[in-house]
């Protein structure tokens, strides 16, 4: 039987209803879907989409590294987008994260966001 473990730190935002920031099942972890919220100031970044998806990805990080994970870990993200328009953009900034042997990805147009923000993240990563 896989054992579910809960997730939980500071360095990121904390769920906000009824969901965890990541569960650990066997050797996989889920890390939920990320907004741009700065833990640490408490505000939405608002500026590009740029902007937005680098906090979207430093929050995945903050619960991949609670679990002593890091991004070169993640084999799977879906990117929900609020204008794919700005998958250019969201791209570019993306790609700077995953450098080398980047996750299969998955990038969708929503029609709406929580908190109206242009992207949200989610990942999947594997334990070694």
């Amino acid at each position: 039987m896989i054992k579910k473990e809960v997730i939980k730190t500071e360095k990121a935002p904390k769920a906000v209803g009824p969901y965890s920031q990541g569960i650990i099942a066997g050797d996989f972890i889920f890390v939920s879907g990320q907004i741009p919220f700065n833990p640490i100031t408490g505000k939405m970044v608002e500026g590009s989409i740029k902007d937005q998806t680098e906090q979207c990805l430093k929050n995945i990080q903050a619960v991949l590294e609670a679990t002593n994970v890091t991004l070169k870990d993640v084999v799977k993200c879906t990117v929900f987008l609020k204008d794919m328009d700005t998958f250019s953009e969201m791209n570019e900034k993306y790609s700077e994260f995953f450098k080398e042997d980047p996750p299969a990805r998955a990038a969708v147009e929503v029609a709406r966001l929580p908190l109206d923000v242009g992207v949200e993240i989610e990942a999947i990563a594997i334990r070694k």
